[in-house]
């Protein structure tokens, strides 16, 4: 049985929630907190296996409580919010909580996404962690930009596909590569509708490197990263721009980081770089090897460092992974195979 505790100063929204847990089987709701302060001595009274936390709230706003009940005892955060909120709630990720969600509605498949949410990570150990110092992002001067094939040529391209756990790693390697990179980045990171606006401006936040939304129609630049949106599939077609693939009904993920991978390796062949890290699942995984029959390079997040080996370690058993990196040292390899002047099958030498 899960135990779950609600923070939310919607008594409306609770009761939804309480609802939609409990109808679901195996999960028990044991509490209900109006504002943060109420969630942190539930949580340390009540010790849930999980808590789903709202972030607007009158007494301590969610951020607050989700850093308190970080540093004191760790218990998996689900942040539940609105997308007006999305910038604040991948904040809260950043102070540990696990995921975020758009508030459920009452129809089954938005009851479904939530209730697999809370399945998923009840499970996943987390730590307790330092208190954090609140920076601000230092004053980078300008990045030069420049279209890909003009100059000497087309540089490499990459590609990065990442699920549950994927904002957290986003944030260790993006911010670690510097002004002047010389390549182009596209990401596509399971989200939930709405909020990958909320990524693009917490990473560019944190990063020397402009983030944008994945535009149709744009033209790839060098030096930039680009993050899909969830409501539709990013693909590079053969004139070496971005698309917009509308979403079927049946799609599982949103957006695909199969569909993503696989253009690239299409498109940029021995050029393509294709990176998968943590998350949920298979997704990414027969683009990962699309991209190595092409003859691009892969690299796939180690289990160490990843919230939630499935993805990578899908990846990884198909024997198309060249590099098994933790977290901390892909940019590393990243920023080595940009400045590299290298054959394009080849990959490793020190991190």
């Amino acid at each position: 049985m899960i135990r779950v505790l609600i923070v939310d100063d919607s008594f409306f929204i609770r009761q939804l929630l309480r609802l939609l847990l409990e109808d679901a089987g195996g999960i028990e709701v044991v509490g209900e907190a109006a504002n943060g302060r109420q969630a942190v001595d539930m949580a340390r009274s009540l010790r849930p296996d999980l808590i789903t936390m709202d972030l607007e709230m009158p007494v301590m706003g969610g951020i607050e409580a989700i850093e308190q009940i970080m540093c004191v005892k760790a218990i998996p955060i689900l942040v539940v919010s609105s997308v007006a909120d999305a910038r604040v709630a991948l904040e809260a990720m950043q102070m540990g909580a696990l995921e975020v969600v758009e508030k459920p509605v009452a129809i089954p498949e938005s009851a479904s996404w939530f209730v697999d949410k809370v399945r998923l990570l009840a499970g996943v150990p987390v730590v307790t962690r330092m208190r954090q110092t609140r920076t601000s992002k230092p004053a980078w001067p300008p990045p030069a930009t420049h279209d890909l094939w003009s100059g000497f040529g087309s540089p490499r391209v990459f590609a990065i596909a990442s699920s549950t756990g994927g904002p957290q790693a986003l944030a260790r390697i993006l911010p670690a590569l510097p002004l002047g990179f010389s390549c182009p980045v596209v990401i596509a990171q399971h989200i939930s509708d709405g909020f990958a606006r909320g990524i693009v401006e917490w990473l560019g936040n944190i990063c020397a490197l402009p983030v944008r939304l994945a535009a149709d129609g744009e033209p790839l630049q060098a030096g930039v990263v680009y993050v899909s949106p969830s409501e539709s599939h990013l693909i590079v077609t053969s004139a070496r721009r971005m698309a917009l693939a509308p979403r079927a009904s049946g799609d599982i993920y949103r957006p695909s980081c199969d569909q993503l991978l696989r253009s690239v390796g299409e498109v940029f062949g021995p050029r393509a770089i294709g990176i998968i890290l943590t998350g949920m699942g298979s997704d990414g995984a027969s683009g990962i090897v699309r991209i190595h029959e092409k003859g691009g390079l892969t690299m796939a997040q180690d289990e160490g460092s990843s919230l939630i080996f499935g993805m990578n370690q899908v990846a990884i058993q198909t024997g198309t992974v060249h590099r098994i990196l933790p977290v901390d040292l892909i940019s590393l390899e990243m920023i080595r195979l940009a400045n590299a002047e290298q054959g394009p099958g080849e990959i490793g030498g020190p991190p």
